[in-house]
């Protein structure tokens, strides 16, 4: 097999999809021991440890306090998104939690037009309305195996505030891409909330089972990673061609969530997810069908 095919931008965002389900599966089997908020201080300062570690050795220059301030604003937007979805999969089967983070997908255009400034199309906001009328639909399933005695309602809710604030860092993510490389912002977004966490991590030291640490450096490591080589091959390829394959990461939160938590979601679920998936094609591939509109007219 040729080096380019090993490297392929599509095999890089699959192995990467198939990666941050497990992220999650492992975080929801964590969290049933440790902390949700402890669990993320462990996280992010591993994962900032190695950020940091490769951007020292990339030699990369030092950023400007401009570029500081912006991180510190969007660490805090950032460690909220990750503690409502990590908390939501607590409340939630693993499935249930991946389909309401793909909304966050439908929320990026009028988030773009509010803090960017940029068009809202009609269609975009068309998508959004049908989009969320999936999530609604998929979050009306019963699932068998679901964590016992927790709050649906609660863990539904923070999942889409989730995914809004996940939508929000996306956004803001833009301002800084034309001066900044993927692995500098890389290193901001795991290096930050490590700093933000600390005191949470140092109050959870004499307390947290040292048996979790290895696993806590493993989360670190595959979110580090997860990252930087998403960034790494929506670079290299188009988006276009590349944002249908984190779709996947349903069928493997169904596998993972059937085979270490016997849950087995019902049809209302993956039906709401066709929905959503067919919403956010539509926003992805929206120019392309202006485009084909253009050329019949």
């Amino acid at each position: 097999m040729a080096l380019r095919s090993v490297f392929s931008p599509v095999l890089i965002v699959a192995l990467c999809v198939l990666c941050g389900s497990g992220i999650d599966a492992l975080v929801k089997g964590v969290a049933m021991s440790v902390p949700v908020i402890v669990l993320l201080a462990w996280r992010f300062m591993f994962g900032g440890s190695y950020m940091l570690t490769a951007f020292v050795l990339a030699k990369r220059a030092r950023p400007s306090w401009r570029a500081v301030r912006f991180h510190l604003m969007r660490t805090a937007i950032h460690i909220s998104s990750a503690f409502l979805f990590f908390w939501g999969v607590t409340q939630l089967a693993l499935a249930e939690a991946t389909v309401l983070g793909f909304t966050a997908v439908l929320m990026v255009p009028p988030l773009a037009a509010l803090i960017l400034g940029e068009r809202v199309s009609k269609l975009s906001l068309g998508a959004a309305l049908i989009g969320f009328g999936g999530a609604a639909l998929a979050v009306s399933a019963s699932t068998s195996g679901a964590p016992e005695e927790t709050n649906r309602l609660l863990g539904a809710g923070a999942g889409l505030l989730s995914a809004f604030l996940y939508a929000v860092s996306l956004v803001l993510i833009r301002l800084r891409t034309r001066d900044e490389d993927p692995l500098t912002i890389a290193m901001f977004t795991n290096v930050f909330p490590g700093l933000m966490l600390l005191p949470v991590l140092i109050w959870s030291v004499p307390t947290v089972d040292m048996a979790f640490v290895p696993v806590f450096a493993l989360l670190g490591a595959m979110g580090a990673l997860v990252w930087y080589f998403m960034t790494f091959a929506y670079g290299r390829a188009p988006a276009q061609r590349l944002a249908p394959l984190e779709y996947t990461s349903l069928i493997w939160a169904s596998v993972l969530g059937f085979v270490f938590f016997e849950e087995v979601p019902g049809w209302q679920l993956y039906v709401g997810a066709v929905i959503i998936i067919a919403a956010c094609l539509l926003v992805a591939f929206e120019e392309r069908i202006g485009a084909m509109r253009a050329s019949k007219a």
